[in-house]
């Protein structure tokens, strides 16, 4: 019997490779960080492949790879927050398993990004202000992608997600 993936989507910041790498642990089940499994292939930073190739190209690297992973079973996969919005990417997770949509207050997000700006190659030269009207209007174009996840948790917790996961499995 194949055993369904599951895909952590949702807004950068939200904790998707947080929760991915609790439940993999817990659930002993291969965890797998898209956008480090696309460093790992392209032996470049995500950083690196947005700066010399551009956006479109690294959302075509990461359609690719999200169907290398998808022909597989049994992983717990987190997706960078723009994943789901490009290339059908949505459709092929969920013929692949299960979709979480982990929803945070705008609030919590901002203070993530902040932290972590440099990391963030479509963030990191942007003032408060501007990261404010990013997320804003982000989250407006994504929200429609990531409400079709078969699960939404909000302020998500390990247990809520267990106990909602478990009731598609």
């Amino acid at each position: 019997m194949k055993t369904k993936n599951i895909f952590f989507v949702g807004f950068m910041g939200s904790g998707k490779t947080f929760f991915g790498k609790k439940l993999s642990k817990k659930w002993n089940r291969p965890f797998v960080d898209l956008d480090l499994y696309i460093e790992q292939k392209m032996e470049k930073s995500i950083d690196s492949i947005f700066k010399e190739y551009g956006e479109h190209y690294f959302r075509k690297l990461e359609n690719q790879f999200l169907k290398e992973l998808s022909a597989q079973e049994n992983l717990i996969i987190s997706c960078g927050g723009g994943t789901p919005i490009f290339h059908n990417n949505l459709e092929i997770m969920k013929k692949s398993g299960i979709v979480i949509y982990i929803k945070q207050p705008k609030e919590i997000l901002l203070g993530r990004i902040r932290r972590n700006k440099q990391k963030r190659p479509l963030v990191q030269n942007l003032n408060d202000d501007e990261l404010k009207a990013f997320i804003d209007q982000k989250l407006e174009e994504r929200e429609k992608f990531y409400n079709q996840a078969n699960i939404i948790i909000e302020l998500p917790t390990l247990e809520k997600m267990e106990q909602q996961i478990l009731t598609l499995c």
